[in-house]
């Protein structure tokens, strides 16, 4: 729309009254499933499901995801970890996002990872609602956990992200006891 306004001199001023461009950063919806990892039998009877939903921003990283999935499972202790983009867990194919302190050691192994966790937004990973990749914590117990790209809003609202907005199941304890089996 634009206006037409003439001031005191009798000229014309010309003035444009856009919307604002659409912001640019758009919100995830993700669920994040447990599937693997030192569970007891006893533990997994109980919660045959175990889920978290996740909304984070677009122009946050793969390490802020990793942030909030170690809250949403009440986990403690910190591990290595990485996100995998394959067709299965540790698909020789997949694209691997892995931490800058191995990094430059995997470059140097021959296939080198696809990037940094810390360097790379969920928006340069160009998801689209339905795609499934991985996310593989603490490499001596192996708790693994595919993600599904549950929705994705052109609208932020405000407020703090990622969020954990929803749980099906208990958190497994980081490290079982031998009396939970």
């Amino acid at each position: 729309m634009v206006w037409v306004l003439t001031n005191k001199t009798g000229r014309t001023a010309a003035r444009s009254h856009q919307r604002r461009k659409p912001s640019k950063v758009r919100l995830y919806t993700l669920e994040v499933f447990l599937i693997g990892g030192p569970i007891t039998d006893k533990f997994a009877k109980k919660n045959p499901v175990v889920s978290r939903k996740i909304l984070i921003r677009g122009d946050q990283t793969l390490e802020d995801l990793h942030h909030a999935i170690f809250k949403a499972y009440g986990r403690f202790e910190e591990h290595f970890y990485e996100f995998q983009f394959g067709k299965r867990p540790m698909d020789p194919k997949g694209l691997r996002y892995v931490l800058p302190v191995t990094y430059e050691v995997e470059c140097q192994d021959g296939r080198p990872p696809a990037g940094r966790v810390d360097l790379t937004t969920i928006e340069s990973l160009r998801l689209r609602v339905g795609r499934r990749f991985g996310y593989w914590f603490d490499y001596g117990d192996d708790w693994w956990h595919p993600i599904n790209v549950e929705e994705i809003k052109n609208i932020v609202p405000k407020g703090k992200y990622p969020k954990i907005i929803k749980g099906v199941g208990k958190n497994p304890p980081q490290y079982p006891k031998e009396e939970d089996s």
